[in-house]
């Protein structure tokens, strides 16, 4: 049953997606502002599909954290839906992202425009720091909130990767708060294949680290806290 919900689901998402990225397309000989809109729509939409085929409802913790203003946001990254979920909840985002997602026809290429995801090129070495460095701060000036996955990959739930020094730099460099963003949501959607289990995906905003921590206490802290809420929230699944 499951995996012929999960079949259902994954043709709906990709009409949906198809549909979505048609209309949109016009927009892309505007100015660009109009993409988020089109994100949260695109969202809506998927959520309904989540909801009513599959069984699975999302649920979003700790708003009191969600920042409304210039800030950095360091996510969990278990799965696809994580990446473009949360852009639903702030107000103004830039997701920091690898440049394969900028590759996405339509999506990845209005997404760049619009300034509602900043490229990482992680071949592009000493020069592509400095320029993502300067988009960051732009988008900082903006108001954007940054979201970023320390982790640089998707990683299974319960799975302890590494995390990339790039966050410590943003950290220290913007000199702004940094809020953890923990998530189940790879127990739900797989990180890869169909597979779309039912239950609650929970996306956990938590208390934000204030700025001015040096590099190794802010990443201890930073793994410490949001390791541990993800944990919690695959245990409180089971």
């Amino acid at each position: 049953m499951i995996l012929l919900r999960s079949i259902a689901f994954a043709a709906f998402f990709y009409l949906w997606s198809l549909l979505i990225a048609v209309v949109m397309a016009p927009a892309m000989l505007g100015s660009g502002r109009s993409a988020l809109g089109w994100v949260r729509l695109w969202n809506s939409g998927t959520l309904f599909g989540l909801r009513a085929i599959c069984g699975i409802e999302v649920e979003v913790r700790g708003r009191e954290y969600i920042p409304s203003s210039g800030a950095l946001i360091a996510a969990k990254h278990q799965c696809m839906f994580d990446a473009f979920a949360p852009l639903s909840h702030l107000s103004c985002p830039s997701l920091v992202g690898k440049q394969e997602l900028a590759r996405i026809p339509l999506f990845g290429w209005y997404a760049v425009r619009s300034k509602l995801m900043l490229v990482v090129d992680r071949k592009g070495h000493a020069g592509a720091l400095r320029r993502l460095m300067a988009e960051t701060r732009s988008a900082l000036n903006e108001g954007r909130q940054l979201l970023i996955f320390p982790q640089g990959t998707r990683t299974p739930p319960g799975t302890h990767a590494k995390y990339k020094p790039g966050v410590a730099g943003l950290y220290r460099d913007l000199g702004v708060s940094c809020v953890p963003l923990a998530t189940n949501a790879g127990v739900h959607w797989a990180p890869h294949g169909i597979l779309r289990r039912p239950g609650k995906i929970v996306f956990e905003y938590l208390e934000p680290i204030p700025p001015g921590l040096a590099r190794g206490p802010f990443m201890k802290v930073l793994e410490h806290r949001l390791e541990a809420a993800a944990d919690a929230l695959i245990v409180e699944r089971a």
